[in-house]
């Protein structure tokens, strides 16, 4: 008796399809009705590897542009694509999918920073999660500031509290303000240190510090060093995880290592919680732990020389096109630029990204003060 394709057991099938480009596949989905039924079932779900491979590549097949016409498609792959791929992309190019409430929401919370929940109001899932696509589009690619005015960020304070603090949006310059909290620390002599803390498909979160070898303990930040380094954890450090809850990441299996499919690690007595809402981007897929492959520089050489951060932490959000996005640190001269290019950041987003700094932090203030 001959072997054909469709005499295989449907887990094989479906893993023959998955190896075809987007192309192929759709004409291989109409052949017959057993290779649809196989196409179309969202548990076998062979669509997942060629959309991974042209999310990753940024060069779309043809079929890609309108790939929620088919019905053969199941729905949860577009959530893959509506959090991964680039904003004018999925607002000019492609076709918008049929998707549930819940399902436009999952979409929203995966791309996005809580705090921009803020702007959500009386609209449903799908017109707010196009809104604030637009709305990341338009503030990357132009100076305007109207729908912001005013951005918000956050300082860790060497006394273990943190200032929530905002500036005029159109003349807002990171450098610009961290200078001046160096002269009001006595630490204008001393070089600041950029550090790209986590990087997501439209945003950046990025910590401007200075590094320094103090004479004194009293001028040391514990809890910038807490954010940038979560306790416990280091480079090669030695991962206990829960091998009974797997995560698929949206870049595809073949590119992260077993330690690293986990959904939460153990690393001594705390327990890590791999970030999946909103979902990091390829260069730091398994924050908070360390990401091989030059993207994660959280554990620089600098710090490694016995430097320390002294004085205030100043966290920001920074805007991001879609070329060169992988997270490494960059000089003060791109900061020093295109204000339009940051977006406001609150101690609500600090705690979804770095949740173990909620019990360092001793007192939370809002605007500027010592709170007393």
């Amino acid at each position: 008796m001959s072997t054909t394709l469709e005499s295989l057991p449907v887990e094989l099938i479906a893993t023959i399809l998955g190896n075809l480009d987007l192309e192929s596949l759709v004409k291989v989905s109409n052949l017959s009705r057993r290779l649809r039924h196989v196409a179309s079932d969202s548990t076998l779900n062979p669509w997942k590897c060629p959309i991974t491979q042209n999310l990753a590549s940024g060069s779309y097949e043809r079929s890609f542009y309108h790939l929620s016409l088919r019905s053969v498609v199941p729905r949860s792959n577009w959530i893959d694509i509506l959090t991964l791929a680039p904003p004018d992309f999925i607002l000019f190019e492609s076709s918008f999918p049929n998707l549930k409430a819940s399902e436009w929401e999952e979409c929203f919370r995966k791309r996005f920073i809580p705090g921009w929940l803020k702007w959500k109001k009386d609209n449903t899932w799908r017109e707010f999660y196009i809104k604030m696509l637009y709305r990341v589009w338009h503030r990357t690619y132009t100076t305007c500031t109207t729908d912001e005015a005013w951005t918000r960020y956050v300082v860790l304070n060497r006394n273990g509290s943190v200032n929530e603090l905002e500036s005029s949006s159109r003349g807002f310059s990171p450098m610009a303000i961290f200078a001046e909290m160096q002269f009001q620390s006595n630490l204008s002599h001393l070089s600041p240190t950029i550090r790209v803390i986590a990087t997501f498909t439209d945003v950046r979160i990025i910590a401007i510090g200075v590094l320094h070898m103090p004479r004194s303990p009293l001028i040391v930040n514990r809890n910038a060093h807490a954010l940038l380094h979560p306790p416990g954890i280091e480079v090669g450090a030695n991962l206990k995880g829960n091998s009974r809850a797997l995560h698929d990441s949206p870049y595809g299996d073949d590119r992260i290592l077993a330690p690293f499919v986990i959904n939460y690690f153990l690393v001594g007595s705390r327990l890590y919680n791999k970030l999946t809402h909103p979902l990091p981007s390829e260069s730091h897929r398994n924050y908070p732990l360390y990401t091989p492959g030059g993207g994660d520089r959280r554990w620089g050489s600098l710090e490694e020389e016995r430097q320390q951060w002294v004085g205030g932490l100043m966290v920001i959000v920074q805007l991001i096109r879609p070329r060169a996005i992988i997270g490494y640190e960059q000089d003060e001269s791109e900061f020093a630029g295109s204000w339009n290019q940051f977006a406001s950041f609150t101690w609500h987003d600090l705690l979804t990204i770095a949740p173990w700094m909620k019990g360092r932090v001793t007192k939370i203030i809002d605007g500027p003060g010592l709170g007393m």
